[in-house]
């Protein structure tokens, strides 16, 4: 008696689980259909449920009336570089907070966590101002550089290097006669790859859904980033909803591929950087 409940548990659980998976992929399954068809067959009732042929003609529509592959091309480059210094200073201030002693250490490290207590729309008008200060407005570099050193990855990579990299190690290299450079280089970033595989997955990801900071900073539509490009397209009378599907499908891809490829390699860096 008590298998069989045990079994029908189990199973309730599997079909939760399935429904609730369900109910999160059909928007996604929604949009690549919506991508098929014309804006006058996505408002018909029913709305079309299976794959259509339109998606040509609204690669098109969306082609002309946007510079889409600009915009992609900037996608990739901003995301590409956020994550690339993100990864560099974050593993940098990681280590330092992990195996460093220096005065004020601990009121330091309080400090950068206490930014992560702050509303993000709190930095909207300080960002456009210092960005107008250095002449940095309608310019990519806007995107990637403020945010380089955030500190989720600061703490992140501070509890993955007090979990793996043994601090007498360190002492020995230095005792070796390594500098800081190249324990940091030969030493840590080997022993940090999990880490730096999640750290950079998440980056790339909020990067390349990022809408706010190129809607602060972005004012020419050949250098807006997909998220605000797309937005762009929307109009209260004229909105041509199959190219506008086309278009976050194309921007969905990578960003399915890349989570497909990786998403082990999230989860054990999540929890191997979790605990010391």
């Amino acid at each position: 008696m008590k298998t069989s409940t045990g079994h029908l548990s189990h199973w309730a659980a599997y079909c939760i689980v399935g429904i609730g998976a369900l109910v999160m992929l059909a928007p996604f399954y929604f949009m690549f259909v919506f991508a098929t068809h014309s804006r006058s067959e996505i408002f018909s009732l029913p709305p079309p449920l299976f794959f259509g042929d339109d998606f040509l003609a609204n690669l098109q529509i969306l082609t002309s009336r946007l510079p889409f592959w600009r915009n992609l091309g900037w996608s990739f480059y901003v995301a590409l570089a956020s994550t690339a210094l993100t990864l560099l200073f974050c593993s940098m201030g990681g280590y330092a907070f992990a195996l460093f002693d220096f005065r004020f250490k601990n009121i330091l490290f309080g400090l950068v966590m206490g930014t992560m207590l702050l509303p993000s729309f709190m930095n909207m008008i300080p960002t456009f101002m210092i960005m107008d200060m250095l002449g940095w407005i309608d310019q990519p570099r806007a995107l990637y550089i403020p945010g380089a050193a955030s500190a989720f990855g600061i703490f992140l990579m501070r509890q993955f290097v007090l979990a793996s990299v043994p601090k007498d190690l360190v002492e020995a290299a230095r005792m070796d006669g390594c500098n800081e450079l190249a324990i940091y280089g030969r030493i840590v970033l080997p022993l940090l790859k999990p880490a730096l595989g999640t750290l950079g997955l998440i980056t790339f990801i909020a990067s390349w859904n990022n809408f706010i900071g190129p809607l602060i900073v972005m004012r020419s539509p050949d250098m807006y980033t997909l998220p605000l490009a797309l937005r762009s397209l929307q109009s209260p009378v004229d909105t041509e909803w199959g190219a506008l599907m086309a278009g976050s499908a194309i921007a969905t891809v990578p960003l399915l591929i890349l989570f497909a490829l990786s998403s082990r390699q999230l989860i054990s860096g999540l929890t191997a950087g979790a605990v010391k």
